[in-house]
């Protein structure tokens, strides 16, 4: 069980419970009204893929045995969430079953071989008998239990449809064998009843083998946490402790080509350090002093010491682990057409094999063609591939896109992306590298450079905005500059920052600021647009006299550069070839953005330029309402409304926690080729779920009708049954295969 609680006001929990005993889309719908009408539940999401159930109730009124309770009554097993960490079982596994009952079935299929060669090898009844029973009634216990328990619900499945259809064929064998005369050779169909059991325990043998490659990826995400980890102790010992028991602010050593056991800060050492499993990058990071790293991440040559900063379920690996189960666990809007089809399927299917056991009787006088084109009816129309479309292409795309460093939390959104036709990217870190250099500092009147350094790195000294970083690095390598304390500093929020040195109100920030409070901006007007036309992002400096309330006097202006990540010119352009429309949002001036712009490629009428942080969801929701389907990529604080605005909201793992938290889904490298794969995923796994369910419907519409009319035999129908899902988990495994450019 994994239950964890919210803080919202009504104790909202989450309960994941494995569930046996699951074949269908029927018992899907089945387990899902189950779990549904016990009190307290809001939500249920069956995943007939994963055989697990995710339900969201009220723990005042709900708790994890009534929910297990729910799901034993409805008929099926309720199991222990499997760790995902466990060895991977044997391909082999589970395959007893289906070994016995092709032995049993063997001689019994001979005989119809040998009648295409003109040998007749036809079994006693007694013996068809003998090998036929204990197919039906021990190996095919599996179906009676199951389809007893959807006749009880008055629903069905396709154990009972399985049942009732092999259960026909073996009835009307013994009632031809025991009702003809002493001697008389009759066509018995015992091996049409065992090999359509054996065939469907072949079929969810095949099937099983399936999902299990379709959790390849959480499992290999597990299987990065080590087992131990070397605890430095008070007296500089090390000591080796399972990773379970490590705490936050523990030192840990970690020794050339181990896994780093959990996340934190290197304090002494250098390495360079493999994060491919996590972000899909190739190449190794080279870390040092202060170098933040992730458990999981390989060592590579050098030993590193570290504070442990996040462990178990708070860290890095974790989250990754969470966002990867919790997409493919949760179900898609396509689903729930599917869940409404299931719902009518199979007593539609009985009411056919009725209707066609009628007919033929009426048609040509024999009771014993009518029952073998009823049970025809019966075992094609088995429902499982209805099941497994959707949820089985949705593990293997969620399932690769870790691989590649592409997290998707949110399954709605990687079934809309593959409809997005404009991406718009916030510039600061998304486009550029994000890390602006002071590149030019002017004064006015009578104030001088490292003087004003020295007030501006004072003001800004706590902020994590990039360009109050850029001014404080550069006032730390400046041997004439000393920084002293600034009070009451407070940030307006898209506009600059205000403090106090001494008796002196220091403000930076944007013109546009400055113009509001009335400054008088005539001294410095033409040297910034000299500046923003050369690409600059300029930021004013201003003084101002607390007590007399008078408008700020301009003392000095500030340049800064950045640079375009690399790819990132490459990245838009390939996403402009292949049909979307790129913009740019940014909250620089325009000529600083243009300036930008025309590095990576864009155009003038690309740009959305002097836009604040708080206008940015407002021109994301105006392209909306402009008739398109928005991605929006961003990577800080300022991006997260626009990134929860957008139509998919896709955030730079290198940014901020909130943006992550915003956005459905995550690069977890700041590499903006990623928007393109991310975008190529949703489409190739939507055209898997479309090409899925075509399949399935199409085995279902070509072959009820063919049965009907006695076009195919019921061991013809099994194997089209069988085929059917197979083919389905086998062509969702295609997406395994991809890889990003």
């Amino acid at each position: 069980m994994n239950t964890t609680a919210t803080s919202q006001p009504n104790t909202l929990a989450t309960d994941d419970i494995a569930i046996g005993g699951m074949t269908c889309a029927s018992c899907v719908a089945r387990v899902e009204r189950a779990l549904k009408k016990v009190p307290g539940v809001t939500e249920a999401t069956v995943n007939l893929a994963t055989e697990s159930a995710r339900v969201t109730f009220d723990a005042t009124q709900a708790n994890d045995g009534r929910l297990r309770r729910a799901v034993r009554d409805a008929g099926y097993e309720p199991r222990e969430v499997a760790a995902a960490d466990a060895a991977e079982p044997s391909s082999w596994q589970g395959f007893a079953p289906v070994a016995v009952g092709l032995a049993l079935s063997a001689p019994l299929v001979l005989p119809m071989i040998g009648d295409a060669f003109g040998k007749h090898w036809m079994l006693p009844a007694w013996m068809q008998f003998l090998l036929a029973t204990p197919v039906q009634f021990i190996l095919g216990a599996r179906f009676y239990k199951a389809g007893w328990h959807a006749l009880k619900a008055l629903t069905g499945n396709m154990d009972l449809l399985v049942a009732i259809g092999t259960t026909a064929g073996w009835a009307l064998s013994m009632w031809l064998w025991l009702t003809a005369e002493s001697g008389e050779m009759v066509h018995l169909y015992f091996e049409g009843s065992a090999v359509v059991v054996t065939l469907v325990l072949l079929g969810k043998w095949l099937e099983a083998r399936a999902k299990r490659r379709t959790t390849t990826a959480i499992r290999a995400l597990h299987a990065l946490r080590p087992d131990v980890a070397h605890l430095i102790g008070k007296t500089g010992s090390e000591k080796d402790v399972p990773v379970s028991e490590l705490l936050n602010g523990d030192h840990v050593a970690v020794r050339p080509g181990e896994r780093i056991p959990a996340d934190g800060v290197v304090e002494e050492g250098a390495s360079e350090v493999d994060e491919s499993m996590l972000t899909g990058e190739p190449l190794p990071v080279t870390k040092g002093l202060a170098s933040k790293v992730t458990g999981g991440s390989i060592n590579g040559s050098g030993r590193l010491l570290l504070r442990v900063t996040a462990t178990g379920s708070e860290s890095v690996l974790a989250h990754i682990i969470r966002l990867v189960e919790d997409a493919q666990t949760a179900k898609a809007p396509i689903q729930r057409l599917v869940d409404q089809v299931a719902a009518v399927f199979v007593p539609v299917v009985l009411v056919l094999a009725l209707l066609t056991l009628g007919g033929w009787w009426l048609a040509r006088g024999s009771f014993e063609t009518a029952v073998i084109h009823a049970v025809a009816v019966l075992v094609i129309a088995c429902p499982c591939a209805l099941g497994l479309a959707t949820p089985a292409a949705i593990m293997a795309g969620t399932g690769v896109a870790a691989r590649q460093g592409i997290l998707i939390k949110d399954v709605q959104a990687l079934e809309l992306a593959h409809k997005v036709d404009t991406v718009a990217f916030d510039k600061t870190g998304t486009l550029t590298v994000g890390q602006p250099q002071l590149t030019a500092t002017h004064t006015f009147d009578d104030w001088s450079e490292p003087q004003l350094l020295a007030a501006v790195a004072a003001v800004q000294r706590g902020s994590e905005h990039p360009l109050a970083r850029a001014v404080v690095q550069a006032a730390a390598a400046r041997s004439d500059v000393t920084v002293e304390a600034a009070s009451d500093v407070r940030a307006i929020p898209g506009r600059g920052t205000e403090g106090h040195i001494a008796d002196t109100a220091l403000l930076i920030g944007s013109l546009r600021w400055m113009q509001e409070m009335g400054a008088d901006l005539s001294q410095a007007a033409t040297l910034a647009e000299s500046l923003q036309s050369a690409g600059a992002t300029v930021s004013a400096v201003a003084t101002r006299d607390p007590a007399a309330g008078s408008a700020p006097r301009i003392v000095g202006l500030l340049a800064f550069g950045d640079e375009p990540k690399p790819g990132a010119a490459e990245a838009l352009s390939r996403l402009r070839a292949s049909g979307l429309r790129v913009c740019m949002i940014s909250g620089d001036n325009r000529g600083a953005a243009l300036a930008m712009a025309a590095r990576l490629g864009l155009t003038a009428d690309e740009v959305m330029a002097e836009v604040l942080p708080s206008d940015k969801a407002a021109r994301v929701a105006a392209l909306r309402e402009g008739g398109h389907v928005v991605a929006m990529v961003g990577d800080g604080v300022n991006d997260a409304p626009a990134l929860a605005a957008a139509d998919v909201g896709i955030a730079m793992g290198t940014g901020t926690d909130v943006a992550m938290h915003a956005a459905a889904i995550t690069l977890m490298r700041g590499d903006i080729a990623l928007v393109a794969d991310a975008l190529d995923i949703s489409r190739r796994t939507v055209a898997k779920i479309r090409q899925n369910l075509f399949w399935a419907f199409a085995y279902n519409v070509a072959g009820i009708p063919l049965a009907a009319f006695g076009y195919l035999n019921p061991v013809v129908a099994g194997a089209a049954m069988a085929m059917s899902s197979v083919s389905v988990m086998t062509n969702a495994l295609l997406l395994s295969r991809w890889k990003g450019r």
